[in-house]
């Protein structure tokens, strides 16, 4: 199989397995949006729900954050990883959302990335899902799933997978096939357990294909 098959292959599976894939944070604009990827880095989308409601019922809106101390933000997120660190981002983007932006969240990636906690994933994150931007964001799910699946070779970074997905992919397929890279890897293709029985890419994804070889080969011994 080719690169370009397994691409056109694993496209049209997943397109199956989640047609309508789309980000499962909760948010209700697109500063609430930046805020709820802040707090999601190296902490589960699940428990970032959790924290966000009570946190824009109190801030919900870059000016009123940006009047906020990072004190006062700590209660409604400590929940969250680094809660010490993540509170002051949020004042301090706030901060430069208002004072430089006037409130309105910047559409490019570089621009976005002068925001304090904002790094290229969620600068990716933001213009993908908000400005219909071709970026391929890329987290642990992105990068486990594609190295799994073979749509990387020997990608050791974050940005070396984002390059080469990038490179193989059709702009149409882009945003979609991001989404549904993060769920693939969050409910099935998992870090410690792969759920294989329930994964519709068996059969063009190069570890399982690798896998059954060496059982096939073992089981011949």
């Amino acid at each position: 199989m080719t690169l370009k098959q397994r691409y056109a292959q694993s496209i049209e599976l997943l397109n199956q397995m989640f047609p309508n894939a789309d980000t499962e944070l909760m948010h209700g604009d697109t500063f609430q949006l930046l805020i709820a990827v802040i707090l999601s880095a190296q902490c589960t989308d699940k428990r970032v729900n959790e924290v966000t409601p009570a946190l824009f019922e109190k801030f919900p809106d870059c000016q009123a954050m940006a009047q906020a101390t990072p004190e006062e933000v700590f209660p409604y997120i400590k929940s969250v990883s680094y809660p010490n660190s993540k509170s002051k981002y949020l004042v301090n983007c706030s901060k430069r959302l208002s004072e430089v932006y006037h409130g309105v969240v910047p559409s490019s990636v570089e621009e976005l990335q002068t925001l304090q906690g904002v790094g290229r994933k969620t600068a990716n994150v933001i213009a993908a899902i908000v400005f219909h931007q071709a970026k391929m964001p890329v987290d642990t799910h992105v990068h486990r799933v594609s190295r799994r699946i073979g749509l990387t070779n020997n990608a050791k970074t974050v940005r070396q997978t984002e390059d080469q997905l990038m490179k193989n992919l059709d702009e149409k397929d882009i945003a979609l096939l991001h989404h549904q890279l993060i769920l693939l890897g969050r409910y099935i293709c998992q870090a410690r357990k792969p759920k294989c029985n329930e994964c519709k890419l068996t059969s063009v994804c190069k570890n399982f294909i690798s896998l059954q070889n060496q059982t096939a080969k073992h089981n011949k011994t």
